[in-house]
């Protein structure tokens, strides 16, 4: 589970200190050469670039199914933006609590845990179908149970691989557009396995440290 102190079961974090809009959607530059497809029927994740498909990606999305109502657990559907860009530059596998970093670095699928790791990308509803997203504390962000992506497990957030979102962080700016779908991909059939789900690599991230040298919980 996650932690549950600060950060709901359903990673829903309580939006204090809530980051400005400054580059948000509608007040200022956002990025407009990114959009990010999530796909809650393939239970991946489409990153394009200009309209190009760059990199495909395992994710899993709620397990509670697809919705937007407080305290469902849900993934909420529609467009969305990246409000927030949390934990550039830190190693894969870093530990969030409160979105803060707490000097933790976990190893894939260590035993037992659930937190948030690597990045955080805050979203933002654009649509009345998802208003409540940004207060709910959905994120695109990575998880430490990467055994588990590619099929629904999450308690409403989008999980990644810590590569895998620490890539994706480095290339998009606040403001990119995410879209959340029920069905499969728009080009699902054409794909024919060309993306290579690795093309993108994290820059300045460090591999997580050997286990004895990490804090235990």
């Amino acid at each position: 589970m996650l932690i549950a102190s600060v950060i709901s079961p359903s990673g829903a974090a309580s939006p204090e200190e809530p980051p400005p809009k400054a580059n948000g959607p509608g007040n200022g530059a956002a990025d407009s050469h990114h959009e990010i497809i999530v796909s809650v029927r393939d239970q991946q994740l489409l990153f394009k670039t200009d309209g190009r498909n760059e990199a495909l990606y395992p994710v899993s999305t709620s397990k509670f199914g697809i919705g937007d109502r407080l305290g469902s657990y849900a993934t909420p559907l529609g467009k969305l933006f990246v409000r927030a860009k949390i934990g550039t530059g830190l190693p894969l596998g870093s530990v969030f609590k409160s979105r803060r970093p707490t000097g933790e670095i976990l190893k894939p699928n260590a035993p037992g845990r659930d937190p948030i790791v690597t990045r955080i990308l805050w979203l933002e509803g654009a649509e009345p179908g998802n208003r409540n997203a940004y207060n709910r504390g959905i994120y695109i962000h990575g998880t430490p149970q990467e055994n588990l992506l590619g099929r629904p497990a999450s308690f409403g957030c989008i999980r990644m691989r810590s590569v895998d979102v620490a890539a994706l962080c480095d290339r998009i700016s606040t403001g990119a557009v995410v879209r959340i779908i029920p069905d499969h991909l728009p080009e699902h059939r054409g794909f024919g396995g060309f993306l290579n789900p690795h093309s993108l690599v994290a820059a300045n991230t460090r591999t997580p440290e050997p286990p004895g040298e990490q804090e235990a919980e």
